[in-house]
């Protein structure tokens, strides 16, 4: 499904990844491991489309990324690829629905129909009571999981996770790591994790090892 090839990196005079490439097969969930600074998060940032490389492609099935304009591969991202930080970057001004419902409403989903799906997804992360709350008012381990609903809320194709159980205590974090493996059993995304939990990566299909920006 993403096919990235001789992927380089650099800013300025520092080169971050050095041609690397990689396979990721569709309902596959994959960990990406390694020390800081080995490039973890800059090639999680290319695949995911918020960055493109110095040199290299990336294709998504027969979609080459980096032909698409910004315009287009806003449209592109929004339509095929949910994130998830280890931050949750819920907006504080609104509620949990709402915070949900933003993705597709950009996506111009009607707002009613929006709504419905949010509430789908916060029920099936065990939030339907929590629906009208602000961020401030829920746990770190209730706004991660509605950070979840907000990367399920289009249906992405490819769901990509930044250190997600990084800001959790151990009790959230095993609650993350078996969610993110039933988002696959249950919705059937490709998962892609970078992480220095060690547990979250063994249950991962397969685990990629960075080391100085090269895959060891």
């Amino acid at each position: 499904m993403i096919e990235a090839v001789d992927i380089t990196r650099s800013f300025g005079d520092l080169t971050v990844l050095h041609g690397l490439s990689l396979s990721i097969a569709p309902a596959e969930v994959v960990s990406i491991v390694g020390p800081s600074g080995a490039g973890k998060s800059t090639l999680l940032q290319i695949l995911g489309t918020l960055d493109r490389p110095t040199s290299g492609k990336v294709t998504y099935d027969s979609v080459d990324v980096a032909s698409l304009s910004d315009r287009e591969l806003s449209r592109f991202r929004n339509q095929n690829i949910g994130f998830i930080f280890q931050a949750h970057r819920l907006l504080p001004e609104f509620s949990l629905l709402e915070n949900v419902m933003l993705p597709a409403l950009i996506a111009r989903m009607p707002r009613r129909e929006a709504a419905e799906q949010a509430r789908r997804l916060l029920d099936y992360l065990g939030l339907s009571h929590r629906l009208d709350h602000r961020p401030t008012h829920l746990s770190g381990g209730e706004c991660q999981r509605g950070s979840v609903a907000r990367a399920l809320i289009n249906s992405p194709k490819v769901i990509f996770a930044d250190e997600p159980t990084g800001a959790l205590d151990s009790a959230n974090r095993r609650e993350l790591q078996q969610l993110l493996l039933d988002l696959r059993r249950d919705f059937g995304q490709t998962i892609v994790i970078v992480t220095h939990d060690e547990s979250l990566a063994a249950a991962a299909d397969r685990t990629i090892t960075l080391l100085d920006g090269r895959i060891s």
